[in-house]
């Protein structure tokens, strides 16, 4: 199984953002982040788990995944497969997730997210 958490932060909402992206699959770990342009927080976390899952096929890895985010907004778009303000993202997400044998989402406490939220971090601040 692989493994996918994802995360955002802002300075200011909006403002700067990065993404955060933290994956095992086989025994290995991929970290990576991305600085992002002027967006709400919320954008930023859209961005970060469409941004996971492109990595994931940059990797070319298939299979089964466990996606992990700190966002009950985009958690409970996928399960609703809608979001109000956010339909571009979720359809783009979707999409995305559908390129893949089978995709388990949850929704998990920033506490138990702290992977990803720190290269989330050096993300917001690699422009710096």
């Amino acid at each position: 199984m692989i493994k996918l958490n994802t995360d955002a932060a802002t300075l200011g909402n909006p403002g700067p953002a990065g993404a955060g992206i933290l994956i095992v699959a086989n025994g290995q770990q991929d970290q990576s982040h991305l600085h992002l342009p002027n967006m709400s927080n919320h954008e930023a976390e859209f961005a970060a788990a469409i941004a996971g899952f492109k990595r994931l096929h940059a990797l070319n890895l298939q299979g089964l995944v466990s996606f992990a985010s700190d966002s009950k907004l985009v958690i409970q778009s996928l399960d609703k497969r809608y979001a109000k303000h956010y339909q571009p993202q979720v359809d783009e997400l979707l999409a995305l997730i559908e390129s893949f044998d089978q995709v388990l989402w949850q929704w998990v406490p920033e506490r138990e997210n702290r992977g990803a939220h720190m290269l989330a971090q050096q993300g917001l601040h690699a422009a710096d």
